[in-house]
């Protein structure tokens, strides 16, 4: 199992900002296998962790086309700066 962690400085969220995260959040989960995704707005910081079983299901949803026109858009405007990591989860447990 995989994560991907992305961390942005927000700059200007427009009115389509959420309607195109809803829509790259509907893609990821239907052709590219996300098991699982939370996305947290804190001030002008966001955070955003993704689950995946491989690395080649990232590997595909970064290259499709409309993930690839968000990004741009993103760097366009929505963000001033991002990060993104992936991270492979050795162990994972929770409580009852």
């Amino acid at each position: 199992m995989y994560a991907v962690i992305f961390r942005s400085t927000i700059n200007q969220l427009d009115a389509d900002y959420q309607r195109i995260a809803q829509r790259m959040r509907e893609l990821a989960f239907r052709d590219y296998h996300c098991v699982d995704f939370t996305a947290v707005i804190e001030g002008s910081e966001e955070v955003a962790v993704s689950y995946w079983h491989s690395l080649e299901d990232i590997q595909a949803w970064r290259q499709n086309p409309e993930h690839i026109e968000t990004i741009a858009r993103a760097r366009a405007g929505w963000y001033s700066s991002y990060r993104v990591e992936v991270v492979e989860i050795k162990r994972s447990y929770q409580s009852p």
